[in-house]
């Protein structure tokens, strides 16, 4: 038999989700890069136990590159 998902943890998780992105959209900002597709994906909510998935959607060559230039280097540690 499975068990039921807490729907306060599914909450958290939920907001957890909605932070990083949040995070994320804030940090690319500031590098000048914008994702308008950037969210949470809808369809992820729709599991008993909702595991949200990020959508990073599509972007140009040319963000392509932003986001490349602020990554760190083959090799390098990441933050």
């Amino acid at each position: 038999m499975a068990s039921k998902e807490n729907p306060r943890h599914s909450m958290e998780c939920i907001e957890e989700a909605e932070e990083a992105v949040n995070k994320l959209r804030t940090a690319l900002e500031r590098s000048g890069i914008t994702l308008p597709s950037l969210r949470l994906e809808p369809a992820s909510y729709a599991r008993e136990a909702p595991c949200p998935l990020v959508e990073l959607g599509r972007c140009t060559i040319d963000i392509v590159r932003m986001l490349t230039a602020v990554l760190p280097k083959e090799g390098g540690a990441a933050r």
